[in-house]
């Protein structure tokens, strides 16, 4: 019934499709599926909250469980679990709590599989050599479901390249090992080598997880590929599967919406993260990851984060960066290597990531009820007082893109940074 399912699409490559088109989609493939009895849906959490996932989810769930037990697993990875508002601002009010299951990464897991080190050497050019245990949440391969919906946005990405497809199923769901090593193998081959590919080390390694490990899950695909405008998520296109192949049509249409090309690099690049979508530097450092590339040497990225609370997801990885702070990839590596980041790999790859190598600085302008100077300095970062960021940037005036200050200050907005990468035409 899944591997040899219909695949059903609908794209625009000047502007939007309509939510009808967006129906038809869903229901002509969730029509091959009517005889599921046990349904479980995999969206992103509120931290994709522009991926119109949550809002495919809810369809899902109302057309399924006429005729299904359906159940909804959030694709976690390492973050923490959604609040019941968060789960009613992102899927609907009308879904009942009761209808949602946690994935605890460090509990919930069997192993599957073992990517040979010689296979991840191969693909990563000799970077890596790690052996990598596929591990996945239990239910998915314990006859749980006789139907599994991955439900997800295809976007540029600093660890696998492209968001999405096996990645929500192999690290949203995944476990420690899995995570921690994918990430480590992204990290060692440079994120800026990555971001925006298709084929990329991560991704081949997957592929690999998901042709030798996953081929008896019931397991399709819901893809989209989306913008923001004005707050609200543009969908330029969905596409439905259980091959690559709807990846593969989604990450071309993903490059073509979700990858702006600058000219030359800028000085100063100022992000703006949404308080209920990013409260920690975890997630909320996507502003880093997608904009580094478009900032000159000595330049600046000022972060306006006004919902920030802490820097990790959970206090294993909180207390990490608290302790060791993005002092670049060096520093970072030489601790790894020593064992600092022992069981933790991922924390490492992660400061990797949100290292500038001294190249740029990064002020992050939080709420100092919430987060103080003293915590921001102490993790490496420059810090500035939401209140006079907001007052001198207002985010709600200011228009994506260049921009030219009263006093002649010159200005790259990015107001939703992840939805997109950016990157110089070099």
């Amino acid at each position: 019934m899944i591997k040899n399912m219909e695949e059903y699409s609908a794209k625009s490559l000047e502007g939007v499709i309509s939510e009808e088109q967006v129906f038809q989609v869903l229901d002509q493939t969730l029509e091959q599926v009517k005889g599921a009895k046990r349904v479980l849906l995999v969206p992103p959490d509120i931290t994709r909250c522009y991926s119109c996932a949550g809002k495919i989810t809810g369809y899902c769930y109302r057309k399924l469980i006429k005729e299904a037990e359906v159940k909804i697993m959030p694709a976690l990875g390492t973050h923490r679990m959604m609040t019941r508002e968060e789960q009613i601002s992102f899927i609907g009010e009308d879904i009942p709590e009761t209808a949602y299951l946690y994935h605890n990464w460090r509990t919930d897991t069997v192993k599957i599989g073992t990517i040979p080190a010689a296979y991840i050497e191969k693909i990563s050019d000799g970077t890596s050599s790690l052996e990598i245990d596929a591990e996945v949440n239990r239910c998915l391969v314990d006859g749980s479901f006789d139907l599994i919906l991955s439900i997800g946005q295809v976007v540029p990405h600093e660890v696998v390249g492209m968001a999405n497809y096996s990645k929500n199923i192999l690290v949203g769901l995944g476990g420690r090992q899995m995570i921690n090593q994918s990430h480590m193998v992204g990290a060692i081959y440079n994120l800026e080598n990555i971001m925006g590919e298709t084929d990329t080390p991560v991704r081949l390694l997957f592929d690999y997880a998901e042709e030798n490990f996953l081929k008896s899950v019931p397991l399709a695909y819901i893809l989209t590929v989306t913008t923001e405008e004005n707050h609200e998520a543009q969908i330029h296109g969905i596409f439905t599967g259980a091959t690559r192949r709807p990846f593969e049509q989604a990450a071309e249409l993903a490059k073509r919406w979700n990858i702006t090309y600058l000219p030359k690099r800028v000085h100063k690049v100022v992000a703006y993260l949404e308080p209920e979508e990013f409260t920690s530097t975890w997630v909320g450092n996507k502003a880093v990851y997608r904009s580094r590339m478009i900032i000159e040497d000595g330049g600046e990225l000022l972060v306006l984060a006004p919902g920030l609370l802490h820097f990790g997801e959970n206090d294993e990885v909180d207390g990490l960066i608290r302790k060791y702070g993005y002092r670049g990839t060096p520093y970072a590596l030489k601790l790894w290597k020593e064992g600092k980041f022992a069981n933790a790999d991922m924390v490492a790859a992660h400061i990797m990531h949100g290292s500038t190598e001294g190249r740029f600085t990064v002020t992050y302008a939080t709420d100092i009820s919430k987060v103080t100077k003293e915590e921001v300095e102490g993790i490496g970062y420059c810090h500035m007082d939401y209140r006079d960021a907001a007052a001198r940037y207002d985010i709600e005036k200011l228009p994506d893109g260049y921009c030219t200050m009263p006093d002649g200050e010159e200005i790259y907005v990015i107001k939703t940074p992840a939805l997109g990468l950016w990157k110089t035409k070099e």
